[in-house]
């Protein structure tokens, strides 16, 4: 039994020494000491023995537990250590590299030029307003003197949202002339940014959903004077005071006389090219005189008031402010595109 005892010793540290794990200690102390393990399987024994053999073989035998028990605590002990030092080591962040530069966000080109003009109409005395992208159908068409053939009537052109083509997606920010006449009354000066919508074919200056920015003036006096000296200080606030502008005749239900406004192509300096169509000019906003039908739908006297209203495209002002060749990147979100502002 002596020489049982001596080999379980034996062979228990050595196997001790050797572990690499916590796993394979816990396998030892079953292995060892456990209820069937080889110590507990010669302490079975003891009953064989004489009187005389078994005290001392009960002391070595717990000679034997005990030693062993040391062992498989040193060994815990040195495996925690190894194990903490290997997820230190693992988890070491080395303070002399190069923190990673934060890109820090900004704002869209798109709305760099809205917020732009808010300020330069606030500046002149204008409100801002908003009003909603679903809209109805004699908002945006009938109110504004729109005849009930007109093309833009057509399902064709417009996103209607019924059967009866009662309600719609806005096709324009015009119906805000008609809601703040007649929530607020006149005199008034506004303008009202939001999202429109058109069955337009996606091209380098169209888009199904595009941003207009609508505004109006109605007071005693106005003249189209009022309408070219408001807008052409406005574009030349945008482009730069050496911007060139063009007024065209032009015909809107809404308004009477009516023009459309065009800036200088960016891109060619008016010689011509694919962003302008080779017209050497990009229309940037429709205008004119607040028809009398119009405000006389919204208890308002043409007798006594005279007005001018306007639409302007954003995308064409971001176009033109920032030399940018094609509307479609404006809504891509490239970051190759909109890191550049």
């Amino acid at each position: 039994m002596k020489e049982q005892l001596e080999a379980i010793r034996k062979h228990a540290l050595e196997a001790i020494a050797a572990t690499r794990e916590a796993g394979e200690l816990e396998s030892l102390r079953v292995k060892y000491l456990g209820k069937k393990g080889e110590l507990t399987a010669v302490l079975k024994q003891m009953g064989t023995l004489s009187a005389e053999l078994r005290p001392v073989m009960g002391q070595m035998a717990n000679e034997v537990r005990a030693n062993v028990e040391k062992a498989m605590e040193s060994q815990a002990s040195i495996l925690s250590q190894k194990a903490m030092e290997a997820q230190l080591k693992l988890e070491t962040v080395d303070v002399t590299i190069p923190g990673r530069k934060i890109e820090i966000g900004h704002k869209h080109p798109m709305y760099s030029v809205l917020d732009e003009i808010k300020e330069i109409f606030i500046n002149m005395g204008f409100e801002i307003m908003d009003g909603p992208e679903v809209e109805e159908a004699d908002y945006n068409f009938t109110k504004l003197n729109t005849p009930d053939d007109h093309p833009a009537r057509e399902w064709s052109d417009t996103f209607y949202l019924d059967p009866d083509s009662k309600t719609l997606l806005r096709t324009q920010t015009s119906p805000m002339q008609i809601r703040a006449m007649e929530t607020y009354g006149v005199p008034i000066r506004m303008i009202s940014p939001g999202r429109v919508y058109r069955k337009d074919e996606v091209d380098a200056t169209h888009s199904p959903m595009f941003h207009q920015i609508e505004g109006l003036v109605v007071d005693r006096g106005i003249t189209m004077a009022d309408l070219k000296g408001t807008l052409n200080a406005v574009i030349r606030e945008i482009y730069g005071p050496e911007t060139k502008t063009r007024f065209r005749p032009h015909h809107f239900p809404f308004t009477e006389p009516s023009c459309e406004v065009d800036i200088q192509c960016h891109k060619c300096g008016g010689k011509g090219c694919p962003t302008c169509k080779g017209e050497g000019w990009i229309e940037v906003l429709g205008a004119g005189m607040v028809h009398p039908k119009v405000l006389s739908g919204c208890g308002v006297d043409p007798d006594e008031y005279s007005g001018f209203a306007f639409g302007m495209g954003l995308e064409r002002l971001a176009m033109g402010q920032f030399k940018i060749s094609d509307l479609r990147l404006i809504f891509e979100n490239d970051m190759r595109f909109l890191s550049q502002f």
